[in-house]
């Protein structure tokens, strides 16, 4: 779970973020790095390093530059692994649509 270990780092988790929905290029990243952490560019190189050896990301070179993209075998194993816990929350959530449906019920009830 080496995966889940390299997404306790809150920029590394930002990358992911950015990832989601296309490749972005390792100088857009350092950009975002730089603007919402204060990392320079080795710092940013290092945290996508990280993600590659976890299997997060893979990267391929595009001219220049290099594109980096989800893995999404990664995240899959993450949420197999975390769906053991679901149970944990989803009842939590259970009870508390219980209570605001309860709510919404009494405030009718009780409207002119």
């Amino acid at each position: 779970m080496d995966a889940l270990a390299a997404l306790a780092d809150p920029a590394r988790r930002r990358i992911v973020e950015c990832l989601r929905d296309s490749e972005v290029s390792a100088g857009e990243l350092a950009d975002v790095m730089e603007a919402e952490f204060g990392l320079v560019q080795p710092a940013t190189s290092r945290h996508l390093r990280r993600l590659r050896e976890t299997g997060l990301v893979h990267s391929r070179p595009d001219g220049t530059s290099r594109l980096y993209s989800l893995d999404p075998g990664a995240l899959r194993d993450i949420a197999v692994w975390l769906e053991q816990f679901r149970g944990l929350w989803s009842d939590a959530l259970s009870s508390l649509d219980a209570e605001v449906q309860r709510g919404k019920s009494s405030r009718r009830s009780a409207a002119p």
